[in-house]
């Protein structure tokens, strides 16, 4: 895909930004768990927290192929803040762009995608994972409120968000069409941070555990109607399978750059080792990949950003890129050798970051499961 001018001026920015303010910070987050406020407030001011919200709902009035670019240079500066800024525009956003009503928009939506709120998304329980419909937490209608008990695990930016997006049954005998979405404000008494995973990688990005105990929210945060909840869910998988992916391949690019420097620099044999061929191979090998994924994702994109139906392809593009990405970040330790292995270079510390994206937004089994239904009932 050729971009445009504006794509091309939009990932310039990004990349500059990546480089200049991301990079050379991640290893230091990556060591401390370090929350990085400072630069999401200055990613905010670039437009990333709604890239394809409207500008008259706050946001940079873009599209998913923007969204996509957005969130490769950002991965390739650090992948903990990639995930945060994924999961705030898709699903947060496009949920509220798609479901929220018009006074939900001014007052969750607007600042969501200007940066002024973090948003959450709140759907996984421990019992719970890729079967959205088994959902075991409860919303019962009081009056004017309802209240909500439950256990959410998983949760990105569980502890630091200023909202979340909850799904919670409402009519256990309706399966499916008994689950319904509901904003919930975090300080909300009985919204209560439970834990912090200890993760094998993407420190600067919190996931918790969140106990919802007896959490009393106004019957307006209800968003849609009561029984739309699983399908407002997946509303928000197209994008967001587009944006892991996007990750993916930022996060590989990073390693490929890293790998690529060093064979260039170190010396084996009287030579730089990129001379030897089969160092050659493996890059150029990396170089295809990493390719193949971006341009997988920029045709999903492209197509949601045409209003046509993307489920098939956004699959695609998230199953590709995520285990691509962990083969070239694979290939890119192999390249340092020994110091591949060790945290002084960043390729250690992008390995664990990017494994998560085969996990997160849906597995690889689940994709390929999603690709084959599509298959079945397709041309």
């Amino acid at each position: 895909m050729i971009l445009s001018n504006e794509h091309t001026m939009i990932r310039d920015a990004l990349r500059t930004f990546s480089r200049e303010r991301l990079a050379p910070n991640a290893a230091r987050w990556d060591q401390e768990h370090h929350f990085p406020q400072q630069e999401l407030k200055e990613l905010a001011a670039l437009g990333a927290f709604g890239v394809a919200v409207p500008e008259e709902l706050g946001g940079a009035g873009l599209d998913y192929v923007a969204l996509a670019l957005v969130l490769e240079e950002i991965a390739a500066g650090d992948g903990g803040i990639s995930t945060i800024i994924s999961v705030n525009n898709c699903p947060v956003c496009s949920i509220a762009m798609m479901y929220a009503n018009d006074a939900q928009k001014q007052q969750w939506l607007r600042p969501l995608a200007q940066g002024d709120m973090l948003g959450a998304f709140c759907l996984t329980e421990p019992h719970t994972g890729s079967d959205a419909s088994a959902l075991r937490t409860s919303a019962v209608r009081d009056g004017d409120s309802y209240v909500i008990n439950g256990v959410k695990q998983f949760i990105t930016s569980g502890k630091h968000a200023d909202v979340a997006i909850v799904l919670a049954v409402t009519d256990k005998a309706a399966g499916k069409k008994g689950i319904s979405a509901f904003w919930v404000p975090t300080a909300t008494p009985g919204y209560i941070v439970a834990g912090l995973e200890q993760k094998m990688g993407q420190h600067s990005s919190d996931t918790a555990q969140i106990l919802l105990e007896n959490c009393r929210i106004p019957a307006a945060n209800l968003i849609g109607a009561e029984g739309q909840g699983y399908k407002i869910a997946l509303s928000g998988l197209e994008g967001g399978r587009i944006g892991i992916a996007s990750q993916a391949v930022g996060m590989a690019r990073a390693a490929y750059e890293a790998a690529l420097l060093y064979a260039r620099e170190r010396e084996s044999f009287g030579k730089p080792i990129f001379e030897h061929q089969a160092v050659q191979f493996r890059l150029a090998d990396m170089a295809t990949q990493i390719e193949a994924a971006r341009q997988l994702i920029q045709h999903a994109a492209s197509m949601k950003d045409a209003g046509l139906p993307c489920l098939k392809e956004a699959a695609m593009a998230k199953l590709f890129a995520s285990e691509m990405a962990e083969r070239v970040c694979s290939d890119a330790i192999q390249v340092h050798g020994g110091y591949g292995y060790v945290s002084d270079f960043p390729v250690e510390r992008i390995y664990r970051d990017v494994r998560v994206c085969q996990i997160y937004e849906g597995t690889s089994d689940i994709q390929k499961i999603l690709i084959a239904r599509a298959l079945s009932t397709g041309p």
